[in-house]
């Protein structure tokens, strides 16, 4: 049964947080102040959920403070924050002073495992790592990584990390980032040839 959780801190930002990511934060706003400040204080979690131009999502993912980079006099913080798990938000509170909902956290669908389908999701983040920074992840490292590991570590748009946060199939996941890493290196490819043909005036070398 999913665990519920009542007046749940939440912080809507234009941004989607992965679990397994890693993203620095900069803290100003009194109520964000006193929220965070409250989360160090009891080591607890708090919600990132995103603020699409359409409005806020539905499900978010769970954060803890990994790190406290800068604390200022006036309360202003610099900190890391690092995802732990999805939330679908059933209820927003707005008797609090800053933004919070009732949150109900998300388990997987069970479904047996893919391992040919994680090879393969393997295989593609590979390639797209070692095509950006020519060194290869070792097979200890991807042998750690799931989907949400491997899409953490890659620069990607809201909509797609957004799409993944919704899925509750892992291997629905391996799937999209699957595809996800064949379309960058993709972009990458064609973005290197066009840069070549503009060195060139345009003119192919053979």
């Amino acid at each position: 049964m999913s665990e519920l959780e009542e007046s749940f801190p939440l912080f809507p930002l234009e941004l989607v947080l992965l679990p397994e990511e890693v993203v620095p934060l900069h803290i100003f706003e009194e109520r964000y102040k006193l929220m965070i400040g409250s989360c160090l204080e009891e080591a607890s979690e708090f919600g990132i959920i995103w603020l699409a131009d359409d409005g806020l999502r539905e499900v978010g993912c769970s954060a803890r403070v990994a790190q406290v980079l800068d604390r200022m006099d006036d309360g202003r913080m610099n900190i890391l924050a690092r995802g732990e798990r999805p939330f679908r938000l059933n209820r927003r509170i707005e008797e609090l002073p800053y933004p919070a909902g009732d949150v109900e956290f998300l388990d997987d669908d069970y479904e047996d495992a893919d391992t040919d389908l994680l090879e393969e999701a393997h295989e593609r983040y590979a390639d797209l790592v070692e095509h950006v920074t020519d060194e290869r992840p070792a097979e200890t490292q991807l042998a750690e990584l799931d989907a949400y590991g491997m899409a953490a570590t890659i620069e990607l748009s809201a909509a797609p990390k957004q799409a993944l946060l919704e899925e509750r199939s892992e291997a629905a996941r391996l799937r999209v980032v699957r595809e996800l890493f064949d379309l960058a290196r993709q972009r990458l490819e064609q973005a290197a040839r066009t840069n070549e043909l503009a060195r060139s005036n345009g003119k192919v070398r053979l």
